[in-house]
């Protein structure tokens, strides 16, 4: 008969090692809807990339935290000068890239000169637009001078577009990313999923997480059983479809409604006739029923916009009732810009349900008033290529998840095809302004002068559905920034 000191030693052995791999959970499956089309945040629109590799594989010198805050990240710390113009960051020291070499201000000089070059495939070159010059004092610090002083120069340095690169690996990162964050990349399954790693020696405070996987599930009736299996253990912007009451009263999860920076709209080819017509436009926006749109779209769950500003910011004026739905008046604006009998179109719609269900309603809701909208669905590379890029479109649905881009209207070329000399003056006067008091009320000058003019027809603001299992502690519950930050995910004890 065994002792009962052998009992209890091997009791307490059990309890050990089962307490062990209770505790030992280090890994997590993570879905997201698209798949990125490359994983250089430096050389990209689509924010399906900054969803993989924001401050998980890349940092920058500064970092937007949950709240929407401006965090250090590569540097520690920095001054400004009276004048506003000049900035001096402390970088952090014995920090290396993923590939072993040293990180140094010389880094941080080569990224911002690449990504303001004239030659430069930034998707976001105006951030840097107000850099003069970028000079290195030493390793560890570098001086950053503006032509004039932006107000929100240290926030448009922790965008993804912003992060730092090496120029050993810059040409390479879209395919095998090198950063300096707590993440290393590990492979990429096309078309099924990014595995990532614990990077090895990172020089800020350690993740819990020694892998995840970025698992590409595109739509509702894929997600729903892949969370509720467990298979995939977190889906913090989850197409739930009609499942989100089943999902809400699952004890295994978590559901969290939050806010995004993503101004879903209806985009108009602005130089392409009829919609270089005021009076089209303005029809086109009476004709929308954006609660009708929310409900099809979103779960009912957006918020309604009238302009491209988020409800949520300081800045926001509620401009919905500039052109509220009517029919009539849609029809009786058509008929003043000569086209009585309305006209055929294209909608050309990327794969994100808010855009392919969305589209559905908004082309019935324009066969009301005569406009027969042809919906043309794309891929995401080819939307980004045939409309982004090409400018080759009518119509388009999108959600602009880059944070306090209300400038986009004002940018050359971009592909609304969009110009207006009154608001790019506005814009203008923005960037040279700091004073926040000044800043809001130019940001109101704005969001009235787009709502008025409708380049686009403004639709709601994308609500971000995270659905995780209960036990997964440190997601964000609002996205201040599209991204999946996991610095600090961890799995309860």
């Amino acid at each position: 008969m065994k002792s009962w000191k052998t009992i209890l030693a091997a009791a307490a052995i059990a309890l050990a090692t089962s307490t062990a791999a209770m505790a030992a959970r280090t890994d997590l499956v993570l879905g997201v809807v698209l798949e990125p089309p490359h994983l250089d945040p430096t050389a990209g629109a689509a924010a399906a990339i900054r969803e993989v590799v924001y401050a998980n594989v890349f940092e920058g010198l500064t970092r937007i935290g949950p709240k929407g805050e401006v965090l250090p990240d590569l540097a520690e710390s920095w001054t400004v000068s009276d004048d506003g113009k000049v900035y001096t960051f402390k970088l952090h020291s014995g920090v290396k890239f993923h590939d072993g070499s040293d990180f140094s201000a010389e880094d941080v000089k080569f990224s911002l000169d690449r990504a303001r070059a004239p030659d430069s495939t930034n998707a976001q070159k105006g951030l840097f637009e107000a850099i003069d010059t970028v000079e290195v004092i030493d390793p560890t610090t570098v001086k950053v001078t503006l032509k004039n002083p932006q107000g929100a120069f240290l926030y448009n340095m922790g965008w993804g577009d912003a992060v730092i690169v090496s120029p050993k690996s810059a040409d390479t990162n879209k395919e095998k990313p090198i950063g300096t964050g707590p993440f290393k990349f590990d492979s990429w399954a096309r078309g099924s999923s990014i595995k990532l790693v614990k990077a090895d020696n990172y020089w800020g405070e350690p993740v819990y997480l020694d892998k995840v996987e970025f698992r590409i599930i595109p739509d509702a009736s894929a997600a729903v059983p892949a969370i509720l299996s467990g298979d995939v253990q977190a889906f913090p912007n989850m197409p739930v479809g009609d499942s989100l009451s089943q999902l809400q009263s699952d004890p295994r999860l978590k559901v969290v409604i939050g806010s995004t920076e993503g101004e879903t709209i209806l985009a108009m080819n602005n130089k392409k006739p009829p919609f270089d017509n005021l009076k089209v436009r303005q029809a086109i926006s009476h004709a929308l029923d954006r609660q009708a749109i929310i409900d099809g779209a979103s779960n009912g769950l957006g918020t309604p916009i009238g302009s491209h500003f988020a409800p949520h910011n300081p800045a926001y004026i509620d401009l919905t009732g500039t052109y509220p739905h009517d029919v009539e008046k849609a029809k009786e604006l058509l008929k003043e810009a000569g086209l009585e009998n309305g006209f055929k179109t294209t909608l050309k719609l990327p794969p994100p349900p808010y855009a392919r269900d969305g589209g559905q309603i908004i082309a019935s809701e324009l066969r009301e008033i005569g406009i027969d909208a042809e919906i043309i669905p794309l891929e995401w590379a080819d939307w980004l290529k045939q409309v982004f890029t090409d400018k080759d479109y009518d119509m388009t649905i999108v959600s602009h998840t880059e944070p306090n881009d209300i400038d986009i209207y004002s940018r050359k070329d971009y592909y609304f095809n969009y110009q207006n000399p009154d608001f790019n003056k506005v814009i203008d006067k923005l960037n040279l302004t700091s004073d926040e008091g000044k800043r809001k009320e130019l940001y109101g000058e704005a969001q009235k002068i787009l709502a008025k003019d409708v380049p686009v027809g403004f639709l709601f603001e994308l609500p971000k559905i995270g659905v995780w299992d209960a036990k997964l502690e440190g997601l964000w519950d609002n996205a201040p920034i599209l991204a999946n930050d996991l610095t600090k995910v961890k799995w309860a004890d």
